[in-house]
C-alpha cells in the first residue's frame, strides 16, 4: 500500500473522531471563551465512531479489517461495530446558539489497527481541530506522520445534547449523539483517484459518533 493510501486510509478513519471531539463535547457549557480567550476543557470522557453499512462496503471493497489499539476498544451491538477511544485532551469555544460553529482542539489516547492484503497498519497519534463544521485531523500510520486534511462535515447540528444541571461556572457532565460524518468533495476526490469509482459522494454519511465527558468551563475573570 503506498503512503497515498495509507494516509487516506488513515485519515478517513481518524478525521472523524477529531472533528466531532473538539467542538460539541465541549460545547455544553453556558459560554465558550472569557474575555481573555482561553478555553474550557474537556476530560474524563470518550469519543465513539459508529459506521455505517455504506462505509462497511468500503471496508469491504479494499478488504480491510478494522481493530483496536489500547486503551480504545471496540464496542459490538445490534446496531454494528464502532470504535471506542478515550479523551487524552481537548479545548473549544462552544457556541450554544450556533453549534455548527463551535471550534477547538484535541487529542484521544489509543487507536485503531487496519488489516488489508498489504499488510496491517497502526493508527495512532490521533490529533485534530473543527472549524466551521469541518472536521480535520492528524495522526501516524505505520510510524509515519500524516499531515492535517479536511476530511469530513461533521452535521453538529443533527445530534442530541444532553448536560448534568449544575450551578452557573461548574464542571458538568456532557454526552451528545447520533452526529452524522459526511465527507467533503476533497476526500471523495481523493478516495477516488486512490481506490477508483465508487457510490461515496458529499451525502453519503459514513459514520455517526457520539461522545461523553466533564466540560470545565474557563475560570471566571
Amino acid at each position: 500500500m503506498s503512503t497515498t493510501r495509507r494516509s487516506l486510509l488513515g485519515a478517513t478513519l481518524a478525521a472523524p473522531l477529531l472533528g466531532w471531539l473538539t467542538g460539541t463535547a465541549a460545547g455544553a457549557g453556558d459560554g465558550g471563551t472569557d474575555r481573555a480567550g482561553r478555553f474550557g476543557t474537556l476530560s474524563d470522557g470518550w469519543v465513539e465512531v459508529r459506521w455505517t453499512p455504506e462505509a462497511q462496503a468500503q471496508l469491504d471493497r479494499l478488504h480491510a479489517m478494522v481493530d483496536v489499539v489500547a486503551p480504545a476498544r471496540m464496542v459490538l451491538n445490534d446496531r454494528g461495530p464502532a470504535v471506542r477511544l478515550p479523551i487524552r485532551s481537548a479545548q473549544g469555544d462552544p457556541s450554544l446558539a450556533n453549534p455548527p460553529k463551535a471550534h477547538g482542539d484535541g487529542a484521544l489516547n489509543g487507536g485503531v489497527s487496519v488489516r488489508t492484503p498489504q499488510g496491517v497498519y497502526q493508527v495512532v497519534n490521533l490529533a485534530g481541530a473543527i472549524e466551521d463544521g469541518l472536521g480535520s485531523g492528524r495522526c501516524e500510520v505505520g510510524g509515519a506522520e500524516m499531515g492535517q486534511r479536511s476530511a469530513f462535515h461533521c452535521g453538529l447540528a443533527e445530534g442530541k445534547l444532553t448536560a448534568q444541571p449544575v450551578p452557573a461556572g461548574q464542571p458538568m457532565k456532557v454526552r451528545l449523539s447520533g452526529v452524522p460524518l459526511r465527507p467533503t468533495q476533497e476526500a471523495v476526490d481523493a478516495y477516488t483517484a486512490n481506490f477508483g469509482a465508487h457510490p461515496v459522494t458529499v451525502d453519503t454519511v459514513l459514520g455517526y459518533v457520539t461522545a461523553e465527558g466533564t466540560y470545565t468551563p474557563p475560570p471566571a475573570v
